[in-house]
């Protein structure tokens, strides 16, 4: 270890620079009567979803031990509060995730996360644009159907496309093979290798500009609703770019606890069959909208990213104090 190991990696300037961001966050909340909450990072449920992993932890109470997962987002825990008191609330809150460390991403890092019962799809993404304009000075924002990109970019309607036409179009597009691979799989390396990098940027200048790309594949659904648009099932969700990086994700909020379950069980199936391991899945969320979830929309954004972004820093090492190779 070095004898300089044991330092800060950020600047007191970027550290007033996040301490501003923050306050600035919390204003623009406090406007809108939208309550600012505290969840548990230590649950007793895990991340279910392939593309997560969560780290567990062995926990020992009154002689027990029992295995429990750092919340790779505070998402289950702010839902069950919505089905306790159906108010507006966001948190910002450490978040955990194995397997992710670089220039761009720590185990752990700092998540925004807010639920709008009432709020419209629509109008969280417009709310989402009001926040993020207002941060990083930006005044172009476009929306795009997920559809409409792959048509636009690689001549493709990822909805009807065959596997043999995505694994064809990811050979000559990326290099990779990916024979035998999920179609699933294949639209994501599509759209981050050929669709992503383009998003966000206005290419005659040069400068950033917020994209919204909206409606993506049933099988991404992750935790949003499922609605047929144009005789199509796609995923009620959002997902926010800036400079070819996304920024937030949203979701018009599955509320049914029998999907939710269902979808919990499909990817635990998914994650055994790709040698992953297993996880406990979030009972309490599934009682939580049993007992009844009211209509919402609700977004997570990644604090660091957004810092990155608005201040022109190159690295997480830059707005985190201590980075994983420093803790």
């Amino acid at each position: 270890m070095s004898d300089q190991n044991w330092q800060a990696t950020t600047s007191w300037h970027a550290l007033e620079r996040r301490a501003a961001t923050l306050n600035e966050i919390r204003r623009f909340f406090s406007e809108r009567d939208v309550l600012e909450v505290d969840t548990p990072a230590l649950m007793r449920a895990g991340a279910t979803d392939l593309h997560l992993d969560s780290i567990s932890a062995s926990v020992h109470v009154a002689g027990r031990k029992q295995t429990m997962y750092l919340q790779t987002s505070p998402e289950f825990a702010l839902k069950r509060l919505l089905a306790t008191h159906g108010r507006s609330i966001f948190q910002i809150a450490k978040a955990f995730r194995d397997g992710e460390a670089g220039s761009r991403h720590n185990p752990e890092f700092t998540m925004l996360e807010w639920y709008r019962p009432g709020l419209s799809f629509e109008q969280l993404m417009a709310e989402v644009a009001d926040l993020v304009k207002a941060l990083l000075k930006v005044d172009e924002v476009e929306f795009h159907s997920y559809r409409t990109l792959f048509q636009q970019t690689l001549d493709l309607d990822p909805f009807v496309a065959t596997e043999q036409q995505l694994e064809a179009l990811c050979l000559q597009k990326t290099g990779c093979d990916m024979t035998g691979e999920p179609v699933s799989h294949c639209l994501d390396l599509l759209m981050s290798h050929c669709v992503e990098p383009e998003l966000g940027v206005n290419r005659v200048s040069g400068e950033h500009k917020l994209t919204f790309v909206y409606d993506f594949p049933a099988s991404q659904a992750a935790l949003s609703k499922v609605q047929v648009v144009d005789s199509i099932k796609v995923a009620k969700r959002f997902e926010l770019y800036v400079g070819g990086s996304e920024l937030a994700n949203g979701y018009d909020e599955l509320i049914d606890g029998e999907e939710q379950q269902q979808r919990f069980l499909r990817d635990l199936d998914e994650r055994v069959a790709q040698g992953k391991p297993k996880v406990a899945w979030d009972d309490k969320l599934v009682a939580a909208l049993n007992h009844g979830l009211q209509e919402c929309t609700g977004v997570a954004l990644g604090i660091e990213r957004l810092l990155m972004l608005r201040y022109g820093y190159q690295s997480i090492a830059d707005v985190i104090a201590f980075p994983f190779d420093r803790v």
